[in-house]
């Protein structure tokens, strides 16, 4: 079998899933014959980008391959696939994927691989029938031979880590428009935000958009869809604006709030931030590839607070901290509930008080914490490593003939 993986490099898991292509063998030990095919990957242009179109066209018409794959759906790919009669299967990995709305989705070259069940579900019952539910994973080869040096353990270790954004060196769509807004129209999004805060598990801020919030918020954003797109403003407003502003509230407050009884070691994108309570030592960012997993190794407890536009989703962060073998303490997400057994594999966190007190009681019990890492790491060793996946893809694609 013959397969166009397109190299987007910018991409966290691309070198995982390019060495599971590489590593694959079939039931008669045969290899993939695979064709590393280098995109630059471009926000503006992965719709429409004529000059490239033409030349993959031709590179497609030259290769022949059975499939192209990459991830998140890549508009601009399925179309040209569509037109030479070429399967496309993409793996979501990013939620909110804008591009999942595009009029190209419906292509019959299409398989789009979704990591969120609630999205695949809705997908499904909207008549898009060429989705498949897959969720993520880790290369736990990789990941288990980085072994930490003595300056590694001096440098890590603690007690609490969290790698994530603040996303406040990202554009920040709520802060612009709330001056913009009338009292009552920021009074009710107020009012959804704080609600949904008391929440894991389920996301209902797009159903509370009324028709008349929905056009103050228009009007504040100036934010409309793509043309070539069909997602709701509902959809656009919820997850690129409000969802995102949760997150920033949430994950200041539950930091703040450990960081007053624990110390608690932050690794995010921008270390000038004014974000800098008491017990929160900002350590700016961690490389993917070579701190990252030693932040996950070297903490006894790893949090998880999940972006609020992931709905269901096992975040890639997950996977890397329980592929390290790093103990994990997440929000409620009811698809790490389903592939992963609560108390035996990882804990969740049900309030800011329940937070606290498993904090509390895994830190004065190594045994047991040491213990549900060592659970789950063997499940995505077994389960839920990029080998696995590449096998998983290859009956699919197999199926879809």
């Amino acid at each position: 079998m013959k397969v166009l993986h397109l190299n987007i490099t910018t991409f966290f898991a691309n070198m995982d899933m390019l060495e599971a292509f590489e590593s694959y063998r079939d039931s008669n030990g045969k290899p993939l014959e695979l064709i590393k095919y280098d995109y630059k990957y471009d926000h503006d242009k992965v719709r429409n980008d004529p000059d490239f179109e033409e030349q993959f066209l031709n590179d497609l018409r030259k290769h022949r391959p059975d499939f192209v794959f990459s991830f998140n759906f890549l508009p601009v790919i399925s179309k040209v696939c569509n037109k030479e009669g070429i399967l496309y299967v993409s793996w979501i990995y990013d939620n909110p994927e804008i591009f999942l709305y595009n009029y190209n989705m419906k292509n019959p070259c299409n398989i789009v691989l979704m990591f969120d069940s609630k999205q695949y579900m809705e997908f499904m019952e909207g008549g898009i029938k060429n989705v498949r539910y897959l969720p993520l994973a880790a290369s736990t080869k990789r990941l288990d031979s980085i072994i930490p040096s003595k300056a590694d353990r001096k440098k890590y270790s603690a007690d609490i880590s969290f790698v994530g954004s603040l996303y406040t060196e990202r554009k920040q769509y709520y802060e612009e428009i709330a001056p913009k807004l009338d009292p009552y129209t920021l009074g009710y999004i107020d009012g959804i935000i704080k609600s949904q805060l008391q929440i894991d598990g389920v996301n209902f801020v797009e159903e509370c958009l009324t028709p008349e919030i929905t056009e103050k918020i228009q009007e504040a954003s100036n934010i409309y869809p793509y043309p070539d797109s069909i997602e709701t403003l509902e959809y656009l407003y919820a997850n690129y604006i409000i969802n995102r502003q949760i997150t920033i509230i949430e994950r200041k407050e539950l930091l703040t709030m450990i960081g007053a009884h624990h110390p608690l070691k932050l690794y995010t994108y921008n270390q000038n931030s004014s974000f800098s309570p008491k017990g929160v030592y900002n350590m700016g960012p961690a490389s993917y590839f070579t701190e990252m997993p030693l932040v996950f190794k070297l903490s006894k407890i790893n949090l998880n607070i999940t972006l609020r536009s992931i709905q269901h989703a096992i975040p890639l962060r997950v996977y890397d901290i329980l592929g390290s073998g790093g103990f994990l303490m997440s929000n409620f997400q009811h698809d790490l509930a389903y592939h992963f057994v609560p108390g035996e594999d990882f804990v969740y966190y049900e309030s800011r008080k329940d937070l606290l007190d498993k904090i509390d009681y895994y830190l004065a019990n190594d045994n047991e914490r040491i213990e549900i890492a060592k659970n789950a790491h063997k499940k995505i060793q077994e389960q839920h490593t990029f080998d696995v996946r590449v096998k998983e893809i290859i009956e699919i694609v197999n199926d879809h003939k």
